[in-house]
């Protein structure tokens, strides 16, 4: 019971940390939620409360078939997002992995944003 406990105060700091730094840097903000099937993205103006630009593995036209919970779904999703930013005139944003850890399917989705032309 220890153990669960400190694994979820741990990934409350986390959070946090975060969120503190993400929200204090200015920039419109990329999030990210993950679950067991599928991963959204969606980047966020917080000054203004709007969702600018959002894709997720549940668009057909993202990801026409395969599995949404791997790393090559969330590379597609990375890389469909980042060129409808381009298309709204977005180029600097803010990665906020929320609680996650930045490995495996996070990872995977910043790269393909990173290379489609989005810089954080």
């Amino acid at each position: 019971m220890k153990l669960i406990k400190r694994a979820a105060k741990q990934k409350e700091r986390r959070g946090f940390r975060v969120q503190n730094r993400v929200r204090s840097s200015g920039r419109l903000r990329l999030t990210v939620f993950r679950s067991n099937k599928h991963i959204y993205a969606q980047i966020v103006d917080d000054v203004a409360g709007q969702t600018l630009v959002s894709a997720s593995t549940v668009e057909k036209s993202v990801l026409p078939e395969g599995h949404g919970s791997d790393c090559a779904a969330a590379a597609a999703v990375g890389k469909a997002l980042a060129t409808r930013a381009k298309e709204k005139g977005i180029v600097e944003i803010a990665f906020d992995r929320g609680s996650y850890r930045y490995h495996g399917r996070l990872a995977a989705l910043a790269d393909a944003a990173r290379e489609a032309g989005l810089s954080f």
